[in-house]
């Protein structure tokens, strides 16, 4: 109940955060929640299903490419809408998580080291195939992204103005983050847990142990997906680098230093450490990246549990146990 009442808490600060920045700050926050809702995916996956994807960052960029598919008319001329596009590229995400899953956690699976190392492999071979694939624009990538479309009651607006697009993706991801916080506390999460700690004993009882990890991968491709496909339109552009290796180690940082089994930890983890970021750089220049290296390293050896889930599970009054 605490953790629901913080995260409300969190989410009506970020609502009024607008009133007390300028434009600038603003259309930067909007980018950060996406990141978030990339971290709240990474996870979910990772802090509850215990499948540490080192490559999280492909479906953020599968889920960009076809929303920029989608929206520029590329399939169809008159299929342009961004309903249908972020719905595909929540189905795309999703469906090429449940392909590689089942090639990574059938028979007797991957997991530990292995299981990141591939998934870092497989993102770097699907950045390398958009670098040549020249019908998506190739090295370049594609250009000229439409922004969001809402259509209601026969009228349309195109999200061009940055305060109303920050609370359009605010209120996305807000009920992401709460149906996510919601389904982890129903019998799945319980289930969850055991396949992260116990699958032997799980499997025992009965339990799909398959079809548990695959469903949780799938579930976190979803919403990374969806996460790309918001920032193709914010950004009104995608390119290779959005599937690779750097956004990928980005995303583990964020949620490392948040806290991998707090979601909303994770969450602003990517929010603080994007905006540390951008003040660091300024100040430090190409030192920042040595700042957030330790800051990286003080946070995996003090506090395992995470730099902001320490102080939140401090404030709920309890500690969850391994």
């Amino acid at each position: 109940m605490r953790n629901s009442l913080i995260g409300l808490l969190v989410f009506i600060a970020l609502a009024v955060t607008p009133l007390f920045v300028g434009q600038y700050w603003t259309g930067q926050l909007t980018t950060y929640l996406v990141y978030g809702l990339l971290a709240i995916s990474l996870s979910l996956v990772w802090g509850y299903g215990g499948i540490l994807c080192f490559g999280q960052a492909m479906f953020f960029g599968i889920g960009g490419y076809i929303m920029a598919v989608f929206t520029k008319g590329m399939i169809y001329p008159d299929l342009t809408s961004s309903y249908l596009g972020l719905l595909a590229a929540m189905a795309g995400a999703a469906m090429f998580a449940l392909a590689l899953g089942y090639f990574l956690f059938a028979g007797r699976g991957i997991s530990g080291a292995y299981l990141a190392i591939i998934t870092l492999a497989i993102a770097l071979v699907l950045e390398r195939l958009m670098n040549n694939w020249y019908a998506l624009g190739g090295y370049n990538g594609l250009l000229n992204v439409p922004p969001l479309k809402l259509i209601a009651f026969g009228y349309s607006y195109e999200l061009w103005d940055r305060l109303p697009t920050f609370y359009i993706i605010l209120g996305i991801v807000a009920v992401v983050y709460f149906g996510v916080s919601f389904l982890v506390k129903t019998p799945y999460g319980l289930l969850l847990t055991a396949i992260r700690t116990h699958p032997d004993r799980l499997s025992s009882l009965g339990y799909s142990v398959l079809n548990l990890r695959l469903s949780v991968f799938s579930l976190s491709a979803a919403i990374a997906g969806l996460a790309g496909a918001l920032f193709a339109t914010l950004d009104g552009f995608v390119s290779p680098t959005l599937i690779g290796f750097t956004l990928s180690t980005e995303a583990l940082i964020w949620v490392a230093i948040g806290g991998k089994e707090m979601l909303l930890a994770a969450f602003l983890g990517a929010i603080f450490t994007r905006t540390a970021e951008s003040w660091l750089s300024e100040i430090f220049g190409d030192y920042w990246i040595l700042i957030l290296g330790v800051v990286f390293m003080i946070s995996v050896v003090l506090l395992p549990r995470g730099l902001l889930a320490t102080p939140i599970e401090m404030l709920t009054g309890k500690r969850k146990r391994k």
